[in-house]
């Protein structure tokens, strides 16, 4: 009878104790889950976290299949040829809702020896870690090392030529999205020329996987190089003319870069010899623009105050005409890569990695004046159309907004160059792609 009253007391005494041992429990529980999250952040260094990122968030988000991949041959010809055909691949593994294997570029260029053409691995080029980063959620790159081999690729033929439109293109891909192809771990793209796929994208999404191409350190140093010398030689001839740039920052510093203007130059033979022959199959005369045209209407230009620096962004090894810095009117100084004292930086590249620094030094400069029917212009006006549309500005009409592109080959209401801006609604890449004289200012 005793024993069963302590029992008895104890069950009582037991009763409030019980939620306070459960909400112990709850919190020890709570604090075991929490330190098996954040100890891998803990246990990596700073120089180890932007990997991490990348390939431990991704896992933790919907998005685009980490175990799925598609692989494409070879990107071939110039580099802005390769970005669209990089693009074109990505934007395929992702309607397929796959990562991309990260594909080669060429570091040479020849447009027939395929065999001769010389092979660089894309993260030698651009940021791997950083295209995922700035992309992520959108598409996705990944390496071979990803791949299981656990079944062998399954290979889609892509059909090029006229018979091969948009519509079949498209169609092809749907049908690819389930059944035995998404079966497989690895789709296999074979053809000839990746980079004549139908276009069916838009050109706000082509922008979207530009913009998160990042040069990588190495490449990136040349690039400040070269603007470091166009600026230092714009300071000079505004030294020599008795002007003084010395501006206030917001931050109370002065001496703010001396703004540059960059020029690319299309009067290579080989250009010449193009552009005229399609000038006369299409009816159109805005295509070609010899060197007077191009130095007249650069002259009418007046969103920087002169003297002002002109870098000329030419093919030097195809151009015949030596004396593309003279003939300027006054307060435009020209400038090109051996009057700039920059041919060391440029000819111990490849000719993509040149062409990858010209493209950033026109990309960033304060005017850039191009030719409309030029992939490499056009390419760099959607650049900073892209980066005019993030500042919250849809036109460059009227007043100097910063970053003012300009077409030579087409004629403004004004009688300069046509105000140049990329039509950010185009549903395709055609009018990029091909060109176009029919641009304006938004």
């Amino acid at each position: 009878m005793n024993i069963l009253l302590e029992l008895k007391h104890l069950k009582l005494l037991s009763l409030p104790t019980r939620p306070v041992i459960c909400k112990g429990l709850l919190v020890v529980i709570a604090l075991i889950l929490l330190r098996a999250i954040l100890s891998p952040f803990f246990a990596i260094n700073s120089s180890e976290k932007e990997e991490f990122y990348e390939s431990a968030v991704p896992d933790l988000l919907p998005g685009i299949r980490r175990d799925k991949f598609v692989e494409v041959p070879q990107i071939i010809w110039g580099l802005n040829n390769q970005k669209i055909a990089f693009a074109r691949a990505c934007l395929t593994a992702r309607f397929l809702n796959r990562s991309l294997l990260m594909p080669s570029l060429s570091a040479s260029l020849f447009y027939k020896e395929v065999d001769l053409l010389q092979p660089i691995n894309f993260d030698k080029v651009f940021d791997f870690n950083k295209f995922n980063a700035r992309c992520h959620g959108f598409v996705r790159l990944a390496r071979y090392t990803e791949v299981s081999n656990r079944s062998e690729p399954f290979k889609l033929q892509k059909g090029s030529g006229r018979r091969w439109t948009v519509e079949r293109d498209l169609d092809q891909l749907q049908q690819f999205i389930v059944g035995k192809a998404d079966d497989s771990e690895v789709i296999e793209i074979v053809g000839k020329h990746p980079f004549l796929w139908p276009d069916h994208w838009p050109v706000k999404d082509y922008a979207k996987i530009f913009d998160c191409l990042v040069l990588v350190p190495e490449i990136e140093t040349e690039v400040v190089k070269v603007i470091s010398k166009i600026r230092e030689a714009g300071q000079r001839a505004r030294h020599e003319a008795g002007i003084s740039h010395s501006k206030q920052r917001r931050d109370g510093s002065t001496n703010l870069p001396v703004p540059y203007v960059a020029v690319h130059m299309r009067i290579e033979k080989d250009w010449m010899i193009h552009c005229k022959k399609w000038e006369q199959r299409s009816s159109l005369h805005e295509i070609c623009s010899n060197k007077e045209e191009i130095i007249h209407k650069v002259s009418q230009i007046t969103d920087l105050r002169r003297p002002v620096v002109v870098y000329l962004a030419v093919a030097d090894s195809l151009l015949e005409d030596n004396s593309i810095t003279s003939g300027w009117r006054v307060g435009m100084v020209a400038y090109e890569k051996k009057k700039l004292g920059v041919t060391d930086i440029y000819d111990r590249q490849p000719y993509l990695i040149k062409s990858a620094i010209d493209f950033e030094v026109c990309s960033r400069a304060d005017v850039f004046v191009g030719n409309s029917f030029s992939t490499f212009s056009n390419l760099v006006v959607l650049s900073r159309t892209e980066r005019l549309y993030n500042l919250g500005k849809a036109s460059s009409c009227g007043e100097n907004i910063g970053l003012s592109s300009y077409a030579y080959n087409v004629m403004g209401d004004d009688g300069g160059p046509q105000r140049w801006m990329t039509d950010m609604s185009d549903t395709n890449l055609q009018r990029l792609s091909y060109g176009t004289n029919n641009v304006s200012c938004h």
